[in-house]
């Protein structure tokens, strides 16, 4: 794909999505997840299908991470979980904690929402957080703060 291809506007859709441009090289993993982020949150009527196709595997730590952001989404708006996210991303074998301070762990331990946590993955409450959040419908504030607190 060219770079024209991934210019301002064309934000990933899918989670599958942010997997091809991530596996290609084409896109930073942090950069993929929060452009996906931001198309989830604004785009309301389609938050089923960004989220029902199995990414592509990448190694451990990706895939958890791709099955814990698709499991905390689904449950946080009402999804149905998509089955992709039980068995995949299960092979992390060792804590990853967000931030790399040791100082942060105890608290990212506590933090962090269950679908990071039952795969090994600490990352704070708010690590899915995007100023796109608050823009989808006229509960968007409240949507945002309760899916803080989850």
């Amino acid at each position: 794909m060219s770079a024209d291809y991934f210019s301002f506007g064309n934000r990933p859709k899918t989670l599958s999505e942010v997997a091809l441009r991530v596996g290609a090289g084409e896109q930073e993993f942090g950069l993929a997840v929060r452009e996906f982020l931001d198309s989830f949150y604004l785009n309301q009527s389609s938050r089923n299908d960004a989220l029902r196709e199995r990414p592509r595997s990448i190694d451990a730590f990706h895939d958890a991470y791709f099955a814990a952001v698709g499991e905390h989404l689904a449950r946080t708006y009402g999804l149905e979980v998509p089955q992709w996210t039980e068995d995949h991303g299960n092979g992390l074998h060792e804590p990853y904690f967000a931030g790399g301070l040791e100082s942060l762990k105890a608290i990212l331990f506590v933090e962090s929402p269950l679908a990071f946590r039952r795969r090994l993955l600490f990352v704070s409450r708010n690590a899915l957080t995007r100023a796109s959040m608050l823009a989808g419908s006229e509960d968007a504030a409240a949507d945002a703060a309760a899916a803080v607190f989850r």
